[in-house]
């Protein structure tokens, strides 16, 4: 890998080099370097798809897998299928990711779609962090949509880290979940945006089975001209507890859209949502320039703390 490359690889998956474990490395399009365990198996897809299976056997605990992806071609575009299966009991952390770096001086779009698939075993605990992150000269345009697809079984525990660091012109970010019965689903979602930048993000969660949690909190920034669209859906269609919540800033002439909507299909189902947007408090900005802050060094701090 050349510095672009390793620098990407930096961003969105914290790696400076091939990383222990079962890994598989992508790289404009081809794949550059896969590793397999006695535990986790990486597969090339046999179906035409364009991707890898991702098995991981019953029971398997304290291991990692990482498959991030990263584009240093202006004007490369792809769309990428990757299906995990975790088998009953196990214990993982999966981190993937995406970085763009493009450099495309004639206006070019780099774009990357990936729609990652998960079937959690039974009583099955996924720790799953993906990172989006975009460089380049600013003449080209990045592009990312990931997808992600949830099936809990029951007792499975799911956790999803999802975080957009910067750079991405344009992104449209959809998760759907189903989820049996004793299943967890927890929902971290951290979003920047910038420029004339815009951001849909979509969650859809069926919570089928008796007693099942959901918890989704998406936390975000909006500056400048960019728009950003929140929607989020919760079924509940059993004795369950859901909550979804939104809250944003907004900043210059930045907009922003919360869409919570619940529909409860059980007597015993709680839902709850929340969603609160609104400018960074004069109060805290006074408070940091007094200690020696310029205003824009005030702004940075509180934007840090609030998607930290």
């Amino acid at each position: 890998m050349d510095s672009i490359q390793k620098d990407l690889l930096l961003q969105i998956a914290d790696l400076h080099g091939v990383p222990e474990g079962a890994y598989n490395l992508r790289a404009n399009g081809e794949t550059q370097g896969r590793s397999s365990t006695a535990n986790v198996d990486i597969l090339t897809k046999t179906d035409g798809k364009s991707g890898i299976d991702i098995i991981i056997k019953p029971g398997t605990k304290k291991e990692s897998v990482h498959i991030p992806v990263i584009i240093s071609k202006a004007g490369l575009q792809e769309v990428v299928y990757n299906d995990f299966y975790i088998g009953d009991e196990a214990d993982v952390v999966i981190v993937a990711g995406c970085g763009i770096h493009n450099h495309g001086g004639d206006g070019a779009t780099s774009r990357h779609d990936g729609e990652h698939t998960f079937y959690v075993g039974k009583n099955a605990r996924v720790k799953y962090v993906e990172k989006h992150y975009g460089d380049g000269d600013g003449n080209g345009k990045n592009v990312m949509n990931p997808t992600t697809v949830v099936h809990l079984a029951e007792g499975a525990y799911m956790e999803m880290e999802t975080t957009q660091i910067k750079g991405v012109d344009s992104t449209k970010r959809l998760t759907k979940a189903t989820m049996a019965a004793g299943a967890n689903f927890i929902v971290k979602e951290k979003l920047y945006t910038h420029g004339q930048q815009t951001a849909d993000t979509d969650f859809v969660i069926d919570m089928n089975g008796e007693g099942c949690r959901a918890d989704v909190v998406s936390r975000s920034v909006a500056a400048e001209n960019s728009r950003q669209n929140f929607v989020s859906t919760m079924n509940g269609n059993a004795a369950c507890h859901g909550h979804t919540e939104c809250d944003a800033i907004i900043m210059d002439n930045a907009s922003v859209t919360a869409a919570p909507c619940l529909t409860a299909n059980n007597v015993d189902a709680e839902l709850i949502h929340e969603a609160a947007i609104g400018k960074i408090a004069g109060e805290q900005l006074i408070k940091l320039m007094t200690l020696g802050m310029t205003e824009q060094e005030a702004e940075e701090q509180i934007i840090k703390g609030f998607l930290h």
